[in-house]
């Protein structure tokens, strides 16, 4: 990535309000990137460190549109969707995963993701559609099923490849733990998140192009019925492209214009990012004050008595 001889800025402050009086406060880091790795602007520091937790998914499902895997199977654009989703567990959501394992033929057996609390099949895991989709490119390669978790497996190394190649970075560098949910995740720096947003949203590539258009034609797959990611891309068809990661991450990327948004609250706070996030989006003019204020009645207006307030800005470096 190319960096301004300035990397940071100060940070963004996200202040839960109990009736006008603060409450609580989150600091979050912000960094917008465009797809030459170019640093624009910031809140906090681009080079701030964190991993990417299931913001990582749209580039995970590289694995299965870069090897005939869609074509193999016979895979829909739904099926692509829910590959990418950190979803509700919903029937919809979970058919559509199930689709992907039986147009394979596999059994939903030989998903290692954890089955949730009260429920009765990993299906129903938040991340089985991402799951289910390196089983299939597993099953078009003939390489081994019991193992595709492992991080030294051949599905694992052509992820982390495909990430390393968008950055221009050796994969070697790249500091790995597992997920929640087993699969492998990176640790980067927020500058890293944004621009592979901006790749992703640049149009310049047809196999993310293709990731693109499945996420943006069916958000519901993406994460479900008032949820931030599925809501803001119903709110702004055709125009962003949005992933939520655990602990406080956020990606957003501006179709057509290559440029890619990432966000980190620092103490790991869901609520304040969603927050952090209308406020920059309507702060570069990528949404409209319509849909900023739909997504604060959602997202911002916490209860009767509570919001949230969001204190900063962009920097131009």
């Amino acid at each position: 990535m190319t960096m301004g001889k300035r990397t940071q800025a100060t940070a963004l402050e996200v202040r839960l309000l109990r009736e006008g009086i603060i409450e609580s406060r989150h600091i979050v880091q912000a960094v917008v990137c465009d797809d030459r790795g170019r640093v624009l602007t910031v809140a906090g520091n681009s080079e701030t460190a964190a991993f990417i937790r299931s913001a990582l998914k749209p580039f995970q499902a590289l694995a299965v549109t870069t090897t005939g895997t869609l074509e193999r199977y016979q895979l829909s654009d739904r099926d692509l969707a829910i590959m990418t989703s950190s979803h509700k567990g919903t029937i919809d959501q979970v058919r559509q995963v199930f689709n992907i394992l039986w147009r394979a033929d596999l059994d939903p057996t030989i998903l290692q993701c954890p089955t949730p609390e009260g429920k009765h099949s990993p299906l129903e895991y938040n991340c089985s559609g991402k799951h289910a989709g390196m089983l299939a490119v597993c099953q078009q390669r003939r390489w081994p099923l019991n193992n595709y978790l492992d991080r030294k497996h051949p599905i694992q190394q052509l992820i982390l490849g495909k990430v390393a190649e968008l950055l221009r970075m050796p994969a070697a560098e790249f500091i790995c733990a597992h997920d929640d949910c087993g699969a492998p995740t990176y640790l980067m720096q927020l500058g890293h998140m944004a621009s592979l947003y901006a790749l992703l949203a640049s149009s310049t590539n047809l196999d993310m192009e293709r990731i693109v258009r499945a996420m943006t034609h069916h958000p519901a797959m993406v994460a479900g019925d008032g949820e931030f990611d599925t809501e803001l891309m119903r709110l702004t068809p055709g125009e962003l492209v949005s992933k939520s990661g655990a602990e406080g991450v956020q990606c957003i990327g501006r179709l057509g214009e290559g440029l890619g948004l990432a966000i980190k609250v620092m103490d790991g706070t869901k609520r304040a990012k969603h927050a952090v996030a209308i406020h920059l989006l309507k702060q570069m003019g990528w949404i409209s004050p319509s849909a900023a204020e739909s997504l604060c009645e959602k997202f911002a207006t916490l209860g009767k008595y509570t919001r949230l307030e969001v204190i900063g800005e962009l920097s131009f470096l």
